[in-house]
């Protein structure tokens, strides 16, 4: 039997509410700048993904954990080792497709939206959209390629928050030399 999940490792911890403070003060400033939603989602996004690729070698390092061999393990080391970790919260993985290679991530809680409420003219805005992009950086520092998205939002009156993880490639481990044969 394989062992049991690994026990979450404890990072020094921010105040909650500074941090949604924070991140509530970006997302209105890319407002400012941008002032087209789209590209603040895609902003928010973009500034996701390169936290992802920097927090992937935190978790391996406090984690202990190893690299995950597939989709599968990596969905659930996101949902059980790394959510809690740097967010306090954790998440259901479920509704895998037949193949294997979909999965939803299932959070009741996202401290990012804390505070919240979006007016009818940030409809299109996805508030939250730094989550996905951290997912999608940490896993291509692990070699797989992924799409992730928001589906349920519950600033927009979704019951939970729902994160679609879709694996593209997953990359065989190159390493810088060869051998000697």
């Amino acid at each position: 039997m394989p062992p049991g999940p690994r026990p979450v490792p404890q990072l020094e911890q921010i105040n909650a509410e500074i941090f949604t403070l924070t991140y509530g003060s970006i997302v209105r400033q890319l407002i400012a700048d941008f002032e087209d939603l789209d590209e603040v989602n895609k902003q928010l996004e973009k500034m996701g993904y390169n936290i992802g690729v920097r927090l992937v070698d935190e978790l391996l390092a406090k984690s202990k954990q190893g690299r995950c061999s597939s989709f599968r393990e990596a969905a659930e080391v996101v949902a059980r080792q790394a959510l809690p970790m740097f967010l306090n919260v954790s998440a259901a993985v479920t509704n895998w497709s037949a193949d294997g290679t979909e999965c939803s991530l299932v959070l009741t809680d996202n401290p990012l939206a804390d505070f919240v409420e979006l007016p009818d003219e940030y409809r299109s805005l996805r508030y939250s959209n730094l989550l996905p992009g951290v997912i999608r950086g940490g896993l291509e520092m692990v070699n797989m390629e992924v799409d992730c998205r928001f589906v349920q939002d519950m600033l927009k009156g979704a019951d939970c928050y729902e994160l679609r993880l879709r694996l593209k490639e997953h990359k065989d481990e190159q390493y810088p030399f060869k051998g000697d044969d």
